[in-house]
């Protein structure tokens, strides 16, 4: 027995999958990027300040992530059965949850923008900043819902290419307009926060626009009219709240742990904060790969979960996990390496914020390569198998069970240094190999999800 495949057919689509799904999320991640690095050259407080706002986005990011994978994990079943009808009313349901998901936290955040900065940061210039932004970033919530369902829904039956080529065009209208806003180039006023906010409103609201077009007019596969949307199949949608309740329950409990997180780096004072700003943005920035291994695990695993070739299942799974500690390591020692060069394009004000953005940096050095193996491993393989109450029910203790009563306590009763909470918020990552070596190994979460027959 290998632990890597010789099939040739499992590395072409596997590393497809990859590549689009990493570089598509790449670019998104960019965008953020552009905005941190635009404005630490506009000021700290500016960067802190949105940071801190973007746990609303990152919270809303999870539930609706999790939303487009419950489309994904049941669709890739049928699309590996090759029966494509079934695959139009989940994506119906999906959009109907993604817009009531987006109404909702639209309203939330316009009755209390300042509410909710003050529950992020007690530092006044930094709240300031973040209910600027967040009285413009708001209107992107609904585009990015219903805009990232569709491009999931593509991705269930492996059109990943349309996904990356909407993103880079994204990246260049939220740069060039960044440019413009922030700093007031090119004629136009400078606006600081509130540029980077409209500049983000124009990049989500182009991603919207063209994941319709490509959707209604360009799609050879799924050849989707909008008129299909408003049509409900009762028992898909059993399923779909079946098994897609708990995808979005983990997500939900897993941003909701992230707000509390930043919550508790809130507290640390300003250099800790924007020594945070930096990391979040770095991170979502170098753990593309780690994602994007699962994702595309996730769509192959459900995609032979369907077929019913468990033969082939068990020979895919070894190598993708092989696979999974490959890109940890090389991720995690590239960060190390780089670490010194990468803070560089940060212009942080103090050497304080500095310092501990470095000591933070190598925290996640090494914490990311049990993020590139258990995420993948709970997140892809497990997960898109059909077994998506484990990932929720394990999120949930290791997040409010462990991660967050250690970094409380070492923040509030043990008055620890900075780079000590923060490994007690990262520990997870690597507490979690534990228990994804041995589920994804056990083979007990494959569960067929499709109907016999497929839904008229």
């Amino acid at each position: 027995m290998h632990l890597f495949t010789k099939d040739k057919a499992f590395y072409r689509q596997f590393f497809s999958l990859l590549l689009f799904i990493a570089l598509q999320n790449l670019v998104s991640y960019s965008v953020s990027l552009a905005d941190s690095i635009m404005l630490s050259n506009y000021s700290q407080n500016a960067l802190s300040g949105v940071t801190q706002a973007n746990q609303v986005q990152f919270l809303l990011q999870m539930i609706v992530t999790s939303a487009g994978e419950g489309v994904v994990v049941l669709a890739s079943q049928y699309w590996g059965k090759g029966e494509k009808k079934p695959i139009v009313p989940i994506t119906a349901i999906g959009l109907t949850v993604a817009f009531v998901i987006g109404v909702v936290f639209t309203c939330v955040v316009s009755l209390a923008p300042r509410q909710i900065m003050c529950l992020l940061s007690d530092e006044e210039a930094i709240i300031r900043e973040g209910v600027d932004y967040l009285r413009v970033i708001r209107y992107t919530y609904l585009f990015y819902c219903l805009s990232t369902v569709i491009l999931a829904s593509l991705r269930s039956v492996e059109s990943v290419r349309v996904g990356l080529v909407i993103m880079v065009m994204s990246l260049f209208v939220n740069i060039g307009l960044n440019y413009c806003l922030i700093f007031g180039k090119l004629g136009f006023a400078q606006m600081g926060t509130t540029g980077a906010a409209i500049a983000t409103l124009a990049a989500r609201a182009f991603e919207f626009v063209a994941s319709c077009v490509y959707l209604f007019l360009m799609d050879k596969k799924l050849r989707i009219r909008p008129k299909q949307l408003f049509r409900f199949d009762r028992a898909l949608n059993h399923d779909y709240a079946k098994y897609a309740t708990p995808v979005m329950l983990a997500g939900a409990s897993w941003g909701v742990a992230m707000f509390v997180q930043t919550a508790i780096i809130g507290r640390m004072g300003t250099d800790a904060i924007a020594a945070n700003a930096t990391v979040v943005s770095l991170f979502g920035m170098i753990s593309v790969f780690a994602y994007g291994a699962g994702n595309a695990a996730g769509v192959i695993t459900g995609k032979l979960v369907g077929e019913g070739d468990d033969r082939k299942l068990r020979e895919y799974v070894r190598s993708m996990q092989g696979l999974f500690l490959v890109i940890g390591v090389v991720t995690g020692a590239a960060l190390y390496l780089l670490r010194y060069p990468i803070l560089e394009f940060y212009h942080l004000e103090t050497k304080g914020a500095h310092d501990i953005a470095l000591q933070f940096t190598t925290v996640l050095a090494v914490t990311v390569v049990g993020t590139a193996y258990q995420a993948p491993c709970l997140g892809g393989i497990v997960r898109g198998g059909g077994h998506t109450k484990f990932v929720f029910y394990n999120d949930l203790i290791f997040q409010w069970g462990v991660v967050l009563v250690l970094s409380a306590l070492a923040q509030f009763v043990w008055k620890l240094e900075p780079v000590w909470v923060f490994l007690c918020l990262k520990s997870d990552q690597v507490l979690k190999c534990a228990v994804a070596v041995y589920e994804v190994n056990s083979y007990r979460w494959i569960r067929r999800l499709t109907r016999e027959p497929a839904a008229e």
